[in-house]
């Protein structure tokens, strides 16, 4: 069986949403710890996000109270969603992945 262009697109968003996960819950158990070495940059956050993490690392910041206080994050993460959905609308109407 060949794997359709929607099963490839499936199993690379869920394995960047659980990375994204994985990064944002790390971040935030290290900054209760005060360690600012270990942290990971607001730029990587994003990066994963822009990756196609966003919907789950959204998710994770609300569920786990991370970042919910950073603007940057409340308006950039839902800009990187609504982005990406027009990425994947653009694709199907130019016929690049079929439904």
């Amino acid at each position: 069986m060949i794997p359709t262009p929607w099963l490839i697109l499936g199993i690379y968003v869920a394995v960047i949403s659980l990375l994204s996960i994985i990064v944002c819950v790390y971040d935030k158990k290290i900054s209760k710890r005060n360690n600012v070495k270990l942290r990971i940059p607001e730029k990587s956050l994003f990066i994963w996000s822009a990756l196609g993490g966003s919907v789950a690392m959204y998710i994770t910041m609300h569920l786990i109270r991370h970042k919910t206080k950073h603007v940057s994050f409340m308006v950039g993460i839902p800009v990187i969603i609504v982005l990406q959905v027009a990425l994947i609308g653009a694709l199907i109407y130019f016929g690049i992945l079929p439904i």
